[in-house]
């Protein structure tokens, strides 16, 4: 396969996205098509394995201690609850079980646990994803260790607009980590927030930062944000024009990423309850492949599994199968230390 682009400029990204919607879309299909199977969806399941009390101040989030949004604070669930949830998440078609905790980074003594569950749902035949706040090289090589497939860490907006949605962390701190991730030979899963009252120049920033990472992450998450009453953006644009990110303008970011990471997964995640079933078909037309399924993301609603089919079925979508084999998947991982050569050429 031919390696993806990683040189991308501003300026190209945002002509991407000054592009007359319907030659844009026409675009993001046509390199969709060369890369994925046209008409097929991932269908992902995600499960908080530990919900609120996060030091973090991100502003969009209702597990964080600065939020009063409700939510309490729980511990780290049983193994074996998890690998329940993941059973049910597989017979309810899932292909990926992704795993989060609100912490601003998992402490050693909750490896052990963490550990039990990639083995345990990995030997499912379910891809496995985890999203645990930030990691050392230690962390992720332990994870690497254990199977875990995908590691989620979002870089939520453009590094211009990074200090004005959270304070307790940096864009680098985020980079750094999947820069661990990349270095463990873990597929990074990594994408962000659109509808934070930002301009679309933060949202080419957004993309920007990703396409010309040293390899581009093989999942991109592309969320709307939900006001979380009690939360700082919840509050700060709850009931205003911004609250609620323009149809056509998230189906463009949809398409450009599509077109700048050709070979990712791009996923429709959080927000797509709100949505109309035709926003979302403009979306898989714009190379969309990937949903969260099931009636909850960590505490925010989503669609449901049952409104999921039906909608598959009116817009001809079928969900994406495991096809490839153990040997296939672990040949596609990135061989440990290859960031390390990247970064050196």
């Amino acid at each position: 396969m031919t390696r993806a682009r990683t040189d991308w400029t501003r300026d190209e990204i945002a002509e991407l996205f000054d592009l007359p919607f319907t030659e844009l879309v026409f675009r993001a299909a046509e390199v969709h098509r060369a890369h994925h199977p046209a008409n097929e969806v991932q269908l992902s399941t995600l499960l908080s394995i530990k919900t609120g009390g996060c030091q973090e101040d991100c502003g969009y989030c209702s597990q964080s201690v600065k939020a009063e949004s409700g939510v309490k604070a729980t511990k780290l669930l049983e193994v074996q609850q998890v690998l329940q949830r993941a059973a049910q998440a597989r017979d309810a078609g899932s292909t990926r079980f992704c795993m989060g905790a609100a912490w601003r980074n998992p402490k050693d003594r909750d490896m052990p646990a963490i550990i039990e569950m990639v083995k345990g749902v990995r030997a499912m035949g379910l891809e496995t994803c985890m999203t645990l706040g930030m990691l050392t090289p230690v962390q992720a090589d332990m994870l690497s260790d254990a199977g875990l497939d995908y590691y989620n860490h979002n870089i939520d907006t453009s590094p211009e607009r990074y200090d004005q949605v959270i304070t307790t962390r940096t864009m680098d701190d985020r980079l750094d980590t999947l820069s661990n991730v990349r270095m463990a030979g873990i597929n990074v899963c990594s994408g962000g927030i659109v509808g934070m009252g930002e301009t679309r120049e933060d949202r080419v920033g957004f993309i920007h930062t990703l396409a010309t990472l040293p390899s581009h992450p093989q999942s991109v998450p592309v969320n709307a944000l939900v006001p979380v009453k009690g939360t700082v953006l919840g509050d700060m644009l709850a009931d205003t024009p911004l609250a609620k990110i323009d149809d056509v303008e998230f189906v463009r970011t949809v398409a450009v990423a599509r077109i700048t990471m050709p070979q990712s997964m791009v996923r429709l995640s959080a927000g797509r309850e709100s949505m109309s079933e035709m926003t979302q078909a403009m979306c898989f037309m714009a190379g969309a492949n990937s949903i969260f399924t099931g009636d909850k993301l960590l505490t925010a609603p989503n669609a449901g599994d049952d409104n999921d089919m039906a909608m598959f079925a009116r817009l001809g979508l079928k969900p994406m199968a495991i096809s490839r084999t153990e040997a296939e998947f672990e040949a596609e991982r990135m061989p440990k230390g290859c960031a390390r050569l990247e970064a050196a050429e």
